[in-house]
């Protein structure tokens, strides 16, 4: 599996501005819910149930929030990268300004492994991350990513 898979080029976005987790968490379902047509407030409350059981930030300065779906039958991914590192509860403590958003078919568990797999090994580098931080556009961004 590819992050191409899930992940177009309008479904990346460089220098977003929010002051803190639950704010991020309403930019990604308003955003996702326009792409996806589904009502943001149904995706905000899964992704924040989901940070009910911990943090979906990695650590690093990376957060992948993730959630499981019915509605959809296919994964779908977005990268926001922010314009200034917010809290995220992150496992190492740290801020992060890179998000990378995961929505998943309820139904196929082993699909939802795998993408979360593909993203985590991506963004598990430091090259890749550093990279990111100073790409310049979009497509800059999704190039990185895909690449294997």
């Amino acid at each position: 599996m590819n992050i191409r898979d899930f992940l177009s080029p309008n479904d990346v976005a460089i220098d977003i501005a929010v002051s803190n987790k639950q704010k991020l968490l309403l930019e990604l379902a308003s955003k996702a819910g326009a792409r996806l047509r589904l009502p943001p407030d149904h995706i905000l409350a899964e992704l924040s149930k989901r940070e009910e059981l911990g943090s979906t930030g990695v650590g690093n300065g990376i957060a992948i929030p993730h959630a499981r779906f019915p509605e959809i039958d296919k994964a779908f991914g977005m990268l926001l990268r922010l314009r200034q590192p917010i809290d995220f509860d992150a496992l190492d403590g740290k801020p992060i300004d890179l998000v990378f958003l995961l929505l998943l078919p309820e139904s196929t568990k082993g699909e939802q492994l795998t993408a979360l797999a593909c993203v985590a090994r991506k963004l598990r580098s430091p090259a890749v991350t550093a990279a990111l931080r100073h790409a310049h556009d979009s497509a800059q961004i999704l190039r990185l990513l895909a690449s294997e």
